[in-house]
């Protein structure tokens, strides 16, 4: 009797620790007020490998970006009703020390499920993408002698981004313009080093909603224009995006509720 009864205390210690590890410490939600100047502002700050790992903070945000760090997919890995790209909501948390990303994603999950009443499923589809390859002259960019890991800043004005990078790797890059193009793609070009490069062309706003206008050397003077992505990563890197369909796995919402429950 004596050993059941460590056993089973072993067993609650385990199972608590768990289901501990698969919530937030304290979380509130709320509906994000809108702003009476249209400012927009918007922000996923917080969690693990972050400089502030202990706490989530997003502002302004929709559900479909949340529901994107919950699982870890793209916007166009997620089925969602049409308002959850346009409602916004603020949410704050107190994350527990030492929890790993994994942990992370099933607590914004069981978040959204119990405040917004998620339920979902998984499928499989072919979707359009693109793959990325060499040009017909070969790639234009310098091969990095930096020893760090890849790095990359970028600058936004009306109109035009410039893309600094710094010993980006092509998974890196393929990465990068997959969030510009909202699609995936896939890495063709065979180019294992790291480069250093610059990229100027005309972003997709739709796709960047979190990025702030950054300086950039002022306003963009009359007549000032730069190429779309395609043409800018063709004449600039020497590359190539060419369409084809991937097979990519989905999360298909069936049910979220608009209005979340009380903190």
């Amino acid at each position: 009797m004596r050993r059941f009864g460590i056993g089973f205390w072993a067993v609650w210690l385990v199972g608590g620790a768990f289901a501990r590890a698969q919530s937030f410490d304290v979380a509130s939600v709320k509906p994000h007020p809108q702003s009476g100047d249209g400012s927009i502002r918007v922000m996923m700050g917080g969690g693990p490998g972050t400089s502030d790992p202990g706490r989530l903070n997003y502002e302004n945000v929709s559900l479909k970006a949340v529901l994107g760090k919950a699982f870890d997919v793209k916007s166009y890995q997620l089925t969602t009703p049409d308002w959850a790209d346009s409602e916004r909501f603020d949410i704050t948390a107190k994350i527990p020390q030492g929890t790993t990303k994994e942990q992370f994603g099933v607590m914004l999950q069981n978040l959204l499920v119990e405040r917004f009443k998620l339920t979902y499923h998984r499928d499989k589809k072919d979707l359009p993408a693109y793959v990325l390859v060499a040009g017909k002259n070969g790639p234009k960019m310098k091969v990095s002698e930096a020893p760090a890991a890849g790095g990359m800043s970028m600058g936004m004005r009306p109109g035009k981004a410039t893309m600094n990078a710094s010993g980006m790797t092509m998974t890196q890059l393929v990465e990068m313009l997959a969030n510009q193009v909202d699609r995936p793609i896939v890495d063709g070009t065979g180019l294992t080093g790291k480069y250093d490069f610059t990229l100027e062309f005309a972003p997709e706003m739709r796709n960047m909603p979190s990025m702030p206008m950054m300086a950039g050397g002022g306003p963009v003077t009359e007549g000032e224009s730069a190429p779309s992505l395609f043409t800018a990563v063709q004449e600039q890197l020497g590359l190539r995006l060419e369409p084809k369909k991937a097979a990519l796995d989905l999360i298909v919402v069936d049910h979220l509720e608009k209005t979340p429950t009380e903190n």
